[in-house]
C-alpha cells in the first residue's frame, strides 16, 4: 500500500516527489505535484512558524482551492475593516487533472 508520505510496503513500487510548483502566503506554503506514471496528483500545504514546520496537510488526488478569510494588517486580524462579502480564491492546483480521472475538491481557508 501507497501513503501520501512516501512510505510504501515491500511489495509496492517506490513513488518520488517532486514538486511542480511551491507558493507562499504567509506563514503557510504549498507545494504541488504530479505522477502521470501512478494517476496521482498531490499537495503539500505546510504552515511555518520561526523557520519551523508546526503543521501539514497532505491531499492525494485532490483539487485544492484556497481562500484567504478575513482581513489581515500587519500580522493581525483588523477590527476596522469589514470583512469582505466573499472570499476569493488566491490559489489553486493546476495538475490535479492530470492524474487522468475525477477528483474532489476542497476549499482551505487561511
Amino acid at each position: 500500500m501507497r501513503v501520501l508520505t512516501g512510505g510504501v510496503s515491500p511489495s509496492s513500487s517506490s513513488f518520488e516527489f517532486v514538486p511542480l510548483s511551491v507558493v507562499s502566503f504567509g506563514s503557510t506554503v504549498i507545494a504541488e505535484g504530479c505522477d502521470a506514471a501512478t494517476s496521482i496528483s498531490w499537495i503539500h500545504a505546510w504552515t511555518v512558524a520561526n523557520g519551523i514546520i508546526t503543521q501539514v496537510r497532505e491531499y492525494s488526488n485532490t483539487s485544492l482551492t484556497v481562500t484567504r478569510i478575513g482581513n489581515v494588517v500587519a500580522g493581525r486580524r483588523s477590527a476596522e475593516i469589514a470583512p469582505p462579502s466573499h472570499c476569493s480564491s488566491v490559489w489553486e492546483s493546476q495538475f490535479s487533472g492530470r492524474a487522468g480521472k475525477p477528483v474532489p475538491g476542497l476549499v482551505l481557508a487561511i
